[in-house]
């Protein structure tokens, strides 16, 4: 007789749990759908560049700019920006020789071996 009530109280508990169960499913279904909707409705973060050509003569900000440091940085933070713009931007590695050109520029600039930034371009 035990036997036989704990299979009833099985048999009669399965529908109500795997109730319990769908609808879990379901909430988290809609959570999942509701945070991918929201996900995809935000702006997307796109750095901004500075937008223009170069100056005639280069200044402090525009060789900052071009280095993407601050004006105050420090020359060893100066010379491994410099490093990593240059090697993208390098002539031997499909670079333009007029922008390898400004970048030295720059670099020349914000460690103070240039006062006026000249360009020979």
């Amino acid at each position: 007789m035990c036997c036989n009530m704990f299979k009833y109280i099985v048999f009669q508990a399965a529908p109500l749990l795997t109730g319990i169960a769908v609808a879990a499913a379901a909430y988290a279904g809609k959570f999942g759908i509701q945070a991918w909707q929201t996900f995809k409705a935000r702006p997307p973060r796109i750095r901004k560049f500075y937008e223009g050509g170069f100056q005639p003569t280069m200044t402090r900000r525009e060789a900052a700019l071009i280095l993407g440091v601050r004006e105050g940085t420090k020359i060893e933070q100066i010379k491994e920006a410099h490093r990593k713009v240059m090697m993208t931007n390098h002539p031997d590695s499909g670079g333009s020789h007029y922008l390898a050109y400004k970048i030295n520029e720059a670099k020349d600039v914000m460690l103070g071996k240039i006062k006026n930034g000249g360009s020979a371009f």
